[in-house]
């Protein structure tokens, strides 16, 4: 995809987000869409519009929040639609953190030795963001000269793409990582599935404490992988709406020692 053409509200441009690191890793883990830095947006005199806005790319894959006051200064806004400000601590990196707490140090990995994925480099708006710019930010943007947000969407038909599990591949083996990490879903529907047809969903692991992130062996591309599926950090962290069944396996998980064997 050509970024260049696509920006948030106020007129950051939407940038590819990837592993910054090319050295030898330990383990790959394959998320799902790349997040944002969210900003609360506040009129002129200091009133609430939108608590949490995404504003930009985030600066570094599964982000933890570091620096989010100096990118949202960094953004231009007219005095006349009041000003942004870093939106409360939790909601600027919360998956990176739960990442790190709930996912990598309970299997004995640092942040260093992972080689991280997302199946879409780039953000994506989910329905509440598209409400808060359909209702607050497109209709001034004419009136205030302001740029136009065209950030696309999450269409799930956006995964289906050969050329981007190609390149998924190639990082993959570019990691040299023995260990793969599966965050939900949509990674082993859209990534895993191609390469092992037995599993299509995490459910197909199992659902159960004693099945629930356990090791399994799995050949990609003529090399044998261990592959631990789990939740997604959206369940584990029980960031807004989740799944109440996969957070509490994934907390029995990383509670009797993660479980894998």
């Amino acid at each position: 995809m050509e970024n260049k053409q696509f920006t948030f509200p106020f007129g950051q441009p939407l940038m590819q987000v990837k592993q910054q690191s090319r050295t030898n890793k330990d383990v790959f883990v394959l998320g799902v869409y790349a997040s944002a830095v969210h900003a609360r947006w506040v009129d002129t005199r200091g009133k609430q519009i939108v608590a949490a806005l995404a504003v930009a790319s985030e600066p570094e894959i599964f982000w933890r929040g570091d620096g989010a006051e100096k990118i949202i200064s960094g953004i231009h806004v007219p005095k006349e639609v009041g000003q942004l400000e870093p939106a409360a601590a939790h909601l600027n990196g919360p998956s990176g953190n739960v990442l790190d707490q709930k996912y990598l140090e309970p299997l004995g990995f640092k942040r260093e030795q992972s080689w991280l994925c997302d199946l879409l480099p780039e953000s994506r708006v989910n329905e509440k963001q598209r409400a808060a710019i359909d209702k607050f930010y497109k209709p001034i943007v004419k009136k205030h000269h302001l740029p136009e947000s065209t950030v696309p969407d999450f269409e799930i038909s956006e995964l289906d793409s050969l050329e981007r599990r190609e390149e998924i591949l190639r990082e993959l083996e570019e990691s040299k990582a023995c260990t793969i990490i599966l965050l939900g879903d949509l990674p082993i529907k859209w990534f895993l599935r191609f390469h092992d047809r037995r599993y299509s969903k995490l459910s197909d692991f199992g659902e159960t404490d004693e099945l629930y992130g356990r090791k399994h062996d799995v050949q990609i591309n003529n090399k044998l992988y261990s592959v631990i599926p789990l939740c997604h950090p959206r369940q584990a962290g029980k960031l807004g709406a989740s799944s109440s069944k996969w957070g509490k396996l994934h907390d029995s998980w990383v509670e009797k020692g993660n479980g894998v064997g």
